[in-house]
């Protein structure tokens, strides 16, 4: 348990008002969401300042507030019976008091990072954990310097711990893994998200490479079939793979559309979701419940119930069209992925693709090679939105495929019932920013 006199000390922080031996159990940063008792975090952002929101937070409840030390407190707030911590920096402190937390338990901390598939590869690993322990996982996309401490600071009577770790630069990775210290790391894959900050995938390798930096390892479990993965030299070394030789391998794969069977080693297993990157999921979840002593037995039971998390290609029948909802976000990789799932149904196939984003100069290269597996797939009807997908929209479009490009989405919906018929598989993939969640909104309703 962390008490405000924690604060102060590990923070140097300044009791404003209120009781140095007051226990801080949840920690939230948004007035929004938060209830009564918690901690408030001020966190100061790009275009807004959460300190200037604490009297919303103690109107709510809260008992304790974190603000940064310039914070101007009105006086019937001192007043309120709240205890108010002023601190030089609340993402500073944040992260201080995770670190703290997170070595008051020994228990097993999984950190996933890699390029494609953080989010399912978390959630198929914290499926298998759970099946055996009590385990702590990340929600959502709460996987940055902000998210990943507010993660580690819910830790209570948890077993494990499974976090997911992202990064855009150099550097990042480090910092988490110093504040989380984890026992076992998983790097998916090496891609080309955000190489437009990093220059190189031999860069983006190394930023990745920074989740070992934390002291607690005991393993590192990797795609042995990455070509820049399988470079890596560490002692405690953990290979998974389809193609190359690997401690644990996926054999006799029986990939159908929306689900999947195979041979790790001798176990059999089944999937209730397809494609070939959801193999390489399993493989890593297997590899990391076996370090965590969990049998063949369980883990494949916990492999058979897995769950898609929402807007992961995650199958919408709405009567008149099916809908593979990908839109949580994508890279080159994921898109490819998506492709070759959508190139085994039987429906007409109609791909809904909106830019790729965070490329900068390496953008229309790579949105050009996404029209060449278009055209490699057999996609009956390509629809891209945006500018960089109108690359993809000018390779197509020399071939006799059917193809349509729109300037953003309210053009896009101005235009599609004309393009789409009934009994089409529309598969829906585009960077979190272009906000295609909103085009599969409007297709759920439409075609009811």
């Amino acid at each position: 348990m962390i008490y405000v006199r924690d604060i102060i000390n590990i923070c140097n922080g300044e009791l404003y008002c209120g009781k140095k031996n007051l226990a801080c159990k949840y920690f939230s940063k948004d007035t929004r969401v938060i209830n009564e008792g918690d901690v408030y975090v001020g966190i100061k952002g790009e275009s807004f300042n959460g300190n200037d929101f604490y009297k919303d937070a103690i109107d709510k409840g809260a008992s304790v507030c974190i603000l940064d030390n310039d914070t101007k407190i009105i006086d019937k707030y001192k007043d309120s019976g709240a205890t108010i911590v002023l601190v030089d920096d609340t993402i500073g402190c944040l992260q201080k008091l995770a670190k703290y937390k997170r070595s008051l338990y020994d228990i097993p901390v999984v950190a996933i990072t890699g390029s494609v598939g953080k989010t399912s590869v978390k959630d198929i690993i914290y499926s298998v954990v759970s099946s055996k322990y009590k385990t702590l996982c990340t929600k959502g996309n709460l996987n940055n310097h902000i998210g990943v401490p507010l993660t580690i600071l819910e830790l209570d009577k948890h077993e494990a711990l499974i976090l997911e770790m992202g990064m855009n630069h150099a550097g990042e990775l480090h910092t988490l893994s110093n504040i989380a210290n984890p026992t076992v790391s998983v790097i998916t894959n090496i891609g080309t998200a955000h190489i437009g900050n990093l220059g190189s995938r031999e860069n983006i390798l190394k930023a990745k490479l920074e989740i070992l930096d934390g002291v607690n390892h005991d393993a590192l479990v990797i795609n042995n079939d990455d070509d820049m993965l399988r470079t890596v030299k560490y002692d405690n070394i953990i290979t998974v793979g389809i193609d190359n030789d690997s401690d644990y391998m996926a054999y006799d794969i029986e990939d159908k559309v929306f689900s999947s069977s195979f041979y790790i080693n001798d176990e059999y297993v089944k999937l209730p979701v397809g494609s070939r990157a959801f193999v390489y999921n399993a493989l890593l979840a297997y590899a990391v419940g076996r370090k965590l002593g969990i049998t063949p037995d369980e883990i494949k039971d916990a492999l058979k119930n897995f769950k898609l998390t929402p807007h992961r290609l995650e199958l919408i029948d709405t009567g008149k069209i099916k809908i593979i909802d990908d839109t949580y976000n994508a890279s080159m990789d994921s898109v490819k992925n998506a492709l070759g799932l959508l190139s085994k149904v039987d429906n007409r196939k109609v791909f809904i693709f909106g830019d790729i984003l965070e490329l900068d100069e390496y953008g229309e290269d790579i949105h050009r090679e996404i029209g060449n597996a278009v055209i490699d797939n057999k996609i009956d009807v390509l629809i891209t939105v945006g500018d960089l997908s109108r690359y993809t929209y000018e390779v197509v479009s020399e071939t006799d495929l059917k193809c349509y490009h729109f300037d953003n989405n309210k053009e896009l919906l101005e235009n599609i019932e004309r393009i789409l018929d009934d009994g089409d598989m529309v598969l829906v993939k585009g960077s979190h920013g272009m906000k295609l969640v909103d085009v599969v909104d409007y297709l759920k309703k439409r075609y009811k």
